[in-house]
């Protein structure tokens, strides 16, 4: 990458974000998601305060994160669970890394003591970023899901939990 900006996620942004977030689905060891939300959605559900994008000055939009609550009960107001996707193209640049130190940035300001994250295990570039960006494998859930299309359709999956515990907060 030339040179990688990171800038908050907002609704101009939603058509490149909803591409790279397709290409993602289309893999079938991304999400369980079988299709993109509309903007509303995907913005009601993200906390606003911790979503960026990457920017390379040559390529555009290159990569999203974007974090949600895991609950609303007061108990957990410090934990929230990320998603971070890489347009194929970019990936392997230091896109995902550049995303993923910008959220731990903005949570561990915000006072979140926990960023956690469900990936497959198949999804062995993203169980890789994680871990070189200080997150760690709590525990896997064994056949939590089953693929209702694309590539991996009638497979149930095994869903690896990682998180990383802030420095400063809690």
């Amino acid at each position: 990458m030339e040179a990688l900006t990171i800038v908050p996620l907002e609704s101009t942004h939603w058509p490149w974000v909803a591409s790279i977030y397709e290409a993602g689905i289309a893999t079938g060891h991304a999400t369980f998601e079988t299709e993109v939300p509309r903007w509303e959605d995907f913005d009601a559900a993200r906390l606003v305060d911790h979503r960026f994008v990457a920017l390379d000055e040559d390529r555009g939009l290159v990569g999203w994160v974007a974090a949600s609550p895991t609950s609303a009960r007061p108990v957990y107001r410090g934990v929230v669970e990320h998603s971070v996707y890489v347009d194929p193209d970019a990936a392997g640049r230091g896109v995902g890394r550049a995303l993923l130190d910008a959220l731990v940035a903005s949570t561990e300001r915000a006072g979140i003591w926990t960023v956690q994250s469900g990936i497959f295990p198949e999804n062995e570039a993203s169980v890789a970023l994680h871990r070189h960006a200080g997150f760690t494998e709590v525990g896997v859930r064994r056949r939590v899901g089953l693929m209702t299309s694309g590539p991996c359709a009638g497979m149930w999956r095994d869903v690896l939990l990682m998180e990383r515990r802030s420095e400063v907060a809690g």
